[in-house]
């Protein structure tokens, strides 16, 4: 009975949310403010009706509900309870309804804190949200639903796929889908301000937070998803340029543009169409993600579905938003007039190189990803776009980025001199000493290592310039520190976290080492200074699986470092392998350690990496996503509607 109850509440929302695009839009358009005032209403009225579906779904997966045919798919009563909860959204229909969740997550939180917002704008934007939930509904409803019945459920389910069966993967997907459906309010101000045929600094300002937002979200989602291919699959690397991952790096390569682009509407009334269509591009490459995942166009360990007509469907709602806004900007483009100046050496023009090297990399990396199914449509072949490409094409404007950061971050509004740069010149030698310095020492490796050093110590160095010189000169300068607006804190932060991922790069790249060997058992082997012991190999069995377990002793100069236990885990029910690395981890290396089948002549394969540095990648993440977080509290933001209640110079 509550899963009728909760497949009807699909039926009612997709009925509100038809009522919510119609009516506010319509009313903004004609300008009456009853049919305005119903926006929040319909918004709310949504996101209730979709969250009792998803916790109805919830429900039926920790309970082992096996009537439906979702559960019988994804669950097994041997599950543990946190992977019966991740199962909901470890398959095509339950993620997708995750999706529709935060998308009316987003559109009741606009209109809870956007009160204050001028009412024909705020009808519009509810209005624009309502229209892609209204969409996806529609997709749910029609082509996956979660809450089809099996005329004969059985006695228990197929369980979860194995490699989702991991807590890094269990809440990666909800972080991600934060960061992608989050876009979607950042796209329906862009909208609703190309409606309106205005966009000022207050717009700026307002769509400021809800970027922010979902930046943080998708740098958590990316780095556990990082995270979680690192330890979980084996193959020890970090990125793999895999089709769904750089699904998930288009967009946030666009937000961190828009975010940027966004500041110069603020504080210079400028780059007003370009910061449009970048907020229309955010939001477009997160419906591209989704129909890379769900279309089966791709092949992809990620993906969630082979199915074509979910395919068109998908390709269907991103033609009428990503295309229809595209249009729309095209018609009002124009009556974005910009009325900031800005010299050539100056901060705007430094966020506007910013907002090139990031819009182009992100082009690349689209035409990495769709290339081999152009080529395939053109030419009847199959091509591969693998890491070398990505490496080439993608790494040298990350590098130009992390150059031009600090430039632009000391630079003045509007116009600088070029005394300015001057004063980073002594930045500038260290890094280079620090370079040449890393290169003599490695001694005839990768040029990747040294340059990263070096790109690293500038980025965290040019952190400390800008904060020193925001203090101004005289005393009191840590008195002025502390008092510094939190986004400058923030902003700072994030830079500073991106230093250091640059570091995590450059070390597991250009100094790794690998061993791949057969060991028996009391084998001891010498590995860039360790000593790797095999212990012992034995069958145990866990909650749901059956497992080789090797127990392995790691030593450096006599002194026992640590007791490793790489695991070969076998899944009976979903008849699959798994991999589980035994990693010992610290601050300056990770000593990474694969066991493998047991070999005919005796032995086993075990594989074995030093990789310098790799924590740092992740603690570098951890370290951006909190920088955005301190921005996203800056009491700026909350108050920045309040000041213009009542205002018309607010109104886009």
């Amino acid at each position: 009975m509550v899963n009728e109850l909760a497949h009807f509440s699909l039926n009612i929302a997709l009925g509100f949310a038809i009522f919510g695009t119609i009516v506010p839009l319509a009313g903004a358009a004609m300008q009456r403010s009853s049919w305005m005032q119903l926006a929040p209403i319909f918004s709310i009225l949504q996101f209730l009706l979709v969250a009792f579906a998803f916790g109805a779904l919830t429900l039926a997966f920790v309970g082992s509900d096996f009537s439906l045919r979702i559960v019988v798919l994804n669950s097994h009563t041997l599950k543990p309870i946190l992977y019966k909860i991740a199962g909901v959204w470890g398959n095509h229909e339950g993620s997708l309804l995750l999706w529709i969740l935060i998308l009316t997550l987003f559109a009741a939180s606009a209109a809870f804190f956007g009160k204050t917002l001028p009412q024909s704008l705020l009808a519009r934007v509810l209005g624009v949200q309502s229209s892609i939930t209204a969409a996806f509904l529609a997709f749910v409803l029609f082509t996956s639903n979660p809450f089809v019945r099996v005329q004969f459920p059985p006695f228990n389910g197929q369980g979860l796929n194995p490699l989702l069966q991991d807590p890094g993967l269990a809440f990666h997907p909800p972080f991600l889908y934060l960061g992608y459906v989050g876009l979607s309010i950042t796209f329906s101000f862009a909208v609703a301000a190309l409606l309106e045929g205005k966009v000022d600094a207050a717009w700026g300002r307002w769509v400021r937070p809800w970027t922010l937002a979902a930046w943080i979200f998708l740098t958590i989602g990316i780095g556990l998803g990082s995270w979680w291919a690192y330890y979980e699959l084996g193959w020890g690397g970090f990125w793999f340029w895999d089709p769904v991952e750089n699904a998930s790096l288009m967009p946030w390569l666009i937000s961190a543009a828009l975010l940027h682009s966004a500041i110069v509407v603020e504080k210079r009334d400028a780059l007003k169409a370009w910061t449009i269509l970048l907020a229309i591009l955010a939001f477009g490459f997160s419906l591209i993600g989704t129909f890379i995942v769900r279309s089966g166009v791709l092949t992809s360990v990620h993906a969630f579905a082979n199915d074509p007509e979910r395919g068109v469907f998908i390709l269907v709602i991103l033609g009428v938003f990503f295309g229809g806004a595209l249009f729309l900007f095209a018609l009002r483009a124009s009556a974005m007039e910009s009325k900031g100046l800005f010299s050539t050496v100056s901060r705007e023009s430094a966020l506007i190189a910013n907002n090139l090297l990031l819009a182009v990399s992100c082009f690349i990396v689209f035409v990495g990803t769709v290339w081999p199914l152009l080529a395939e449509l053109i030419t009847d072949r199959k091509l591969s776009v693998g890491p070398p490409f990505f490496n080439i094409a993608f790494t040298p404007f990350m590098v130009a980025l992390a150059i031009i950061l600090p430039i632009g971050s000391t630079l003045p509004w509007k116009r600088a001199k070029w005394a300015h740069l001057y004063r980073l010149w002594p930045i500038a030698l260290f890094c280079l000493a620090c370079t040449s310095l890393t290169w003599a020492v490695q001694t005839g490796r990768s040029l990747i290592g040294p340059v990263g050093i070096g790109l690293g110590v500038w980025l965290v160095i040019g952190v400390i310039i800008e904060l020193y010189q925001r203090t101004g000169s005289g005393h009191g300068k840590w008195r002025r520190l502390l008092r510094l607006p939190l986004a400058d804190w923030g902003k700072a932060t994030a830079h500073a976290g991106l230093g250091i991922i640059i570091f995590g790069v450059a070390g597991i790249t250009a100094w790794q080492t690998e061993d791949i060997r057969v060991m028996a058992i009391g084998e001891s082997v010498k590995i860039s200074g360790f000593t790797i012991t095999l212990n012992n190999v034995e069958e145990l069995r866990g909650p749901n699986y059956l497992t080789t377990m090797a127990d392995i002793k790691l030593a450096r100069g006599g002194r026992v470092l640590a007791i490793l236990h790489p695991e070969r885990r076998y899944y009976p029910v979903a008849e699959m392998p798994t991999t589980e690395a035994g990693i010992d981890s610290g601050l300056w290396r990770d000593v990474y350690i694969v066991v493998g089948d047991a070999q005919p002549e005796g032995g086993y394969a075990v594989r074995t990496f030093v990789k310098p540095l790799a924590n740092w990648i992740w603690t570098g993440a951890i370290i951006m996503a909190l920088g955005g977080l301190l921005s996203l509290f800056d009491r700026r933001y909350r108050v920045a509607s309040a000041t213009r209640r009542g205002s018309q110079g607010a109104g886009l």
